[in-house]
């Protein structure tokens, strides 16, 4: 049986716990900014005509910077060049934000709407060894809340004893080999490490 309609999915899950509906508010209240500031990692996640887009974005802790109670600023830092998310952006605002903390169960959530900003001064504010990014994304926050640590709980996933052995899945060099003759993956692999190095900022 598929599931097609908001009442046969109420009728699966039952009722939401009152911890639940309480938890979420519209506005970046002081517990849930400290949770914010605390966070090197977060994805982004947007969607556009194309489709989706889902984005890991990180940096030392507080590199999404809280100005106020309705409004984080997150520097576009050096990628591929794809821009997914901010092509994305560009025709529609909505964003989401899932912050992650090493060794914390809880994640963080931010739903809002986010504007791409090229502004001298405030790009300079986000340099780094003197770069600063080339865009930041100005967003505002409609929705925040935590999320209870279950997922982390069932995956493990900050146990160091469960980290995978490197060679045991594929390399970026080895996905790109299988994808294309273009691109040579063993020299891949080997310059990676000092591209990303040189390349952070």
């Amino acid at each position: 049986m598929l599931v097609s309609t908001q009442q046969q999915l109420e009728s699966l899950y039952g009722e939401v716990g009152e911890a639940s509906r309480v938890k979420e508010t519209s506005r970046i209240v002081p517990v849930y900014r400290a949770f914010i500031e605390a966070a090197p990692f977060a994805v982004l996640a947007t969607s556009g005509p194309e489709g989706l887009d889902c984005s890991p974005r990180g940096d030392g802790p507080g590199f999404i910077r809280v100005v106020d109670d309705t409004t984080l600023i997150l520097p576009d830092r050096r990628g591929n060049n794809r821009i997914d998310s901010l092509r994305n952006i560009v025709r529609d605002p909505k964003v989401a934000l899932l912050f992650m903390i090493p060794g914390r169960g809880e994640t963080l959530r931010v739903n809002g709407r986010a504007a791409i900003s090229a502004d001298s001064a405030l790009l300079e504010s986000f340099s780094v060894d003197g770069k600063p990014p080339r865009t930041a994304l100005v967003i505002t926050a409609e929705a925040v809340f935590f999320q209870c640590s279950r997922a982390i709980v069932r995956s493990d996933l900050w146990n160091p004893d469960r980290r995978v052995d490197r060679a045991s899945i594929p390399s970026a060099g080895q996905m790109l080999a299988a994808l294309t003759d273009a691109i040579d993956g063993q020299a891949y692999d080997e310059a990676l490490p000092g591209r990303v190095r040189s390349t952070l900022y």
